[in-house]
């Protein structure tokens, strides 16, 4: 099966296509511009370049949050058009799980961390379980940084964009006990999202591709604008 995944929920946007477990292709943009400028010719050049029609696929999958509330309305829009123009099934997957599977067979705790902006990070903590598959251990949440790591007392590897920004707040608070990522694995991978797509596929847990929408975890400036007055 032929399976379209693509991220959108940070600064950085991917898209891959792989042949059920097997990458085919992926294309990767990290240049801090409006998802929507990018997202449309990157996926006409990667369907292009692996000779492959939108009709084949029979899978997509795509991060429905946290993360970046305009980046994820772009990925949930274009995949649901994707969707619907074709009749094929959408598999969503959390940002913080595929962020975590970077650090794949981790004998410590993996922390994914998303900068939420005024001093909070989306997060979670995950254990590699017995079939090297992540085991949640700490539910996803928008939290304050310091009373997240406050809860912390054992070794934890940190990866993401909000694990790079708090680095030296997360080594003071945890000195000895915290461990961080390679720059090459602090972005999430559309290639990453299309295996654990594949994965909730097999298992039925599937969205509707008309009703469904992004999981922000918090409510956004505008609407919380809208609340004040």
């Amino acid at each position: 099966m032929l399976i379209l995944a693509i991220d959108t929920s940070t600064k950085s946007a991917s898209i891959a296509l792989l042949r059920d477990s097997d990458i085919l292709s992926e294309i990767f943009v990290n240049l801090d511009v409006n998802h929507s400028v990018v997202l449309l010719p990157a996926l006409d050049h990667l369907l292009r370049l692996s000779r492959i029609e939108p009709g084949e696929i029979g899978l997509f999958a795509c991060t429905i949050g946290p993360g970046s509330f305009t980046g994820l309305r772009v990925g949930a829009s274009t995949i649901k058009g994707l969707a619907l123009a074709t009749g094929r099934p959408i598999a969503g997957v959390s940002t913080l799980e595929a962020l975590a599977c970077n650090i794949p067979g981790s004998e410590i705790p993996v922390c994914p961390m998303l900068d939420a902006k005024k001093d909070q990070v989306y997060t979670a903590l995950y254990r590699t379980g017995r079939d090297y598959t992540l085991e949640k251990i700490e539910s996803e949440r928008v939290t304050d940084v310091r009373g997240f790591l406050q809860c912390i007392d054992e070794e934890v590897i940190f990866v993401g964009d909000g694990a790079v920004k708090y680095a030296g707040l997360i080594s003071e608070m945890l000195p000895g006990k915290s461990y961080f990522a390679s720059v090459c694995h602090q972005h999430v991978r559309a290639a990453v999202v299309g295996l654990l797509g594949r994965k909730k596929y097999s298992e039925g847990d599937l969205l509707d591709s008309v009703t469904f929408a992004p999981a922000y975890l918090r409510v956004s400036e505008a609407e919380m604008k809208r609340f004040s007055r």
